[in-house]
């Protein structure tokens, strides 16, 4: 994606915050026309040393999982809280509104898990993330039931091969101006604060990374 260094960040944190908050995915490979193919899913963050792996799973009949199999390497996405920008919050007029936004990309290569007992793992980690109180009622449901519906499935690890993540939160200053413009920054948090969820989460990134907080 288009990365300027100004929005790049190189913290591997803030990357896994981001795919850990907003799970849903965009996993994307080429079909066997050579089209772009999408699948949205909610993915596993997990950390194995050094490694980042993503740990997720399509049903049967979705030609996704034979792509990969064919081509493993695959990128990911996570989109995470964005919002409007008025130029509202400039103290000069010669502004334009814009989008802000954070992301992550994953360039991924792809390994399909086929072993029952595998997928079964992997599903109790996707369980853990969303609702760790139905792993009981999974375990309940019979083992000719669970194998049924890991049947149904394929899944699967992709290992990281390359990340990028993008925190579009920052000003546009002019060159000509004072970088460093505590206003600007005060009336942006301000505006996020009394803006919606996604907003709002902006709002708390900015908190995070301090920005605003150097004047």
């Amino acid at each position: 994606m288009y990365l300027p260094p100004q929005f790049k960040s190189d913290d591997r944190s803030h990357a896994l915050a981001l795919m850990r908050g907003h799970p849903l995915a965009s996993l994307i490979s080429t079909d066997e026309a050579g089209w772009p193919y999408v699948t949205h899913l909610p993915l596993h963050a997990q950390e194995q040393g050094d490694d980042l792996v993503l740990l997720g799973h399509v049903a049967k009949p979705n030609a996704h999982w034979r792509y990969l199999q064919a081509r493993p390497q695959a990128l990911v996405t996570f989109l995470g809280p964005h919002a409007y920008l008025s130029p509202a919050v400039y103290p000069d007029l010669m502004r334009v509104p814009t989008w802000n936004y954070l992301a992550v990309h994953c360039k991924v290569e792809a390994r399909l898990i086929e072993e029952a007992e595998a997928k079964d793992w992997l599903l109790k980690q996707l369980i853990g993330d969303h609702e760790p109180a139905y792993a009981a009622q999974w375990r309940s449901l019979g083992e000719d039931y669970a194998h049924k519906m890991l049947a149904g499935i394929v899944a699967f690890e992709l290992r990281v091969t390359e990340l990028q993540c993008k925190l579009k939160l920052k000003l546009k200053l002019k060159l000509n101006l004072n970088q460093h413009r505590p206003e600007s920054h005060a009336a942006m948090r301000q505006a996020y604060a009394a803006g919606d969820a996604n907003a709002q989460a902006l709002g708390e990134w900015m908190d995070r990374l301090g920005i605003g907080q150097q004047a």
